[in-house]
């Protein structure tokens, strides 16, 4: 049976087409929607899209629901329903509008790619984050070795990530030109490294102890004194892998490149974590340690504002809408010290109406002086 339909394969280009270039969507997201696409087309076998009825929105929801995680077997999350749907849909409604389908398709009948209320609430929840202790980060730094070169990488690696926040792809892309250790900053120039959204922007390092820069500017000057590397050089290198000895694959030491993605970044915590006896965080969740932390240092929104540019946010409210959500175990402590009777405070507009009041009346600052 063919598994294609080259009508299908067609406009399915140019609609990817459209979410790169009209859209600026990155390719994640547009393989987000090439799933979810693949996924209807195998149900509905591969049928022309010009055939399109709302019984195949209908009974590809029933069919999606039965379906199981190819991974772990259970069955679908709702997110990954509501994702899958949502891409179907604004898919079917750009189709309606397109020259050469507006004739056969109802741009409504998109709509019954809905989950329902109940459904797309449970899809959109917000669950709390487990978020690493800087102490648990700290500890996991502190336990893992120095002695070989990947070894030194690794822990530089976990160190720089604390110290500067960067997301596990901009870590994977960065140069040695990028860190200015004079300064105490990073230079996220998105021309060559892996930003989020392409921004480009400068963090300074956050106040998370000194012995966590001393781990980066030790790694650093291991690179530019004993390695030779220069500015263009991979700050953090990809591991050199080559048949040796024992005519066997072995880990050799650096390579002289770049990882080509971040994966690497993320096994290299996974392992960190495993070996100091801590469960596994990944390392995006540092940030969101930073930014609690930053909630107890800054003592102004002048301050909060300037930690929130650090992490790469233009808006305060970002960092505090995506990052800055209060832990359960917090919010019971907070709410166990509302309700704790607390001893009566004189505000200090209160003191200087009794002073305003004992200087008008003399008698009473006669009495004051001589109980005094």
């Amino acid at each position: 049976m063919t598994k294609h339909n080259a009508s299908n394969e067609r406009i399915k280009h140019r609609y990817f087409e459209f979410l790169k270039e009209a859209k600026r969507q990155s390719t994640a997201s547009v393989d987000a929607a090439a799933k979810a696409l693949d996924r209807f087309e195998e149900c509905t076998g591969w049928r022309d899209f010009k055939t399109f009825h709302f019984h195949q929105a209908i009974g590809f929801k029933k069919k999606l629901v039965e379906q199981k995680s190819r991974g772990s077997g259970d069955e679908l999350s709702k997110a990954t329903l509501y994702v899958t749907l949502m891409q179907l849909k604004r898919f079917f409604q750009w189709l309606a509008l397109h020259p050469g389908y507006k004739s056969r398709l109802r741009y409504s009948d998109a709509e019954y790619f809905n989950l329902s209320d109940n459904d797309t609430r449970i899809a959109k929840a917000r669950r709390e984050q487990k978020v690493p202790t800087l102490e648990q980060i700290k500890h996991v730094i502190s336990s893992m070795p120095p002695n070989s070169d990947i070894e030194k990488r690794n822990r530089a690696l976990f160190a720089f990530t604390l110290l500067t926040g960067a997301r596990d792809s901009a870590a994977a892309s960065m140069k040695l030109k990028h860190i200015d250790l004079t300064a105490n900053c990073v230079h996220q120039d998105a021309r060559e490294v892996q930003t989020k959204f392409r921004k480009t922007f400068t963090t300074y390092f956050f106040p998370v102890g000194d012995e966590i820069r001393q781990i980066v500017v030790e790694w650093v000057a291991y690179l530019r004194e004993i390695k030779r590397w220069g500015n263009d050089d991979p700050l953090f290198p990809a591991t050199q892998v080559s048949i040796g000895p024992s005519k066997q694959f072995e880990v050799l030491g650096l390579k002289r490149v770049h990882w080509r993605n971040a994966s690497p970044v993320r096994l290299i915590c996974r392992e960190a974590c495993s070996s100091a006896g801590v469960p596994y965080f990944n390392p995006h969740s540092f940030r969101n340690t930073l930014v609690q932390l930053g909630e107890r240092l800054c003592n102004s929104p002048e301050q909060f504002k300037g930690w929130s540019r650090n992490l790469g946010h233009e808006k305060a409210l970002t960092t505090l809408l995506s990052y800055g959500e209060v832990p359960v175990s917090r919010q019971g402590e907070i709410m166990r010290d509302l309700a704790a009777p607390k001893e009566p405070v004189r505000s200090e507009l209160q003191e200087i109406k009794d002073l305003l009041k004992s200087l008008k009346d003399p008698d009473t600052t006669r009495q004051n002086e001589i109980s005094g």
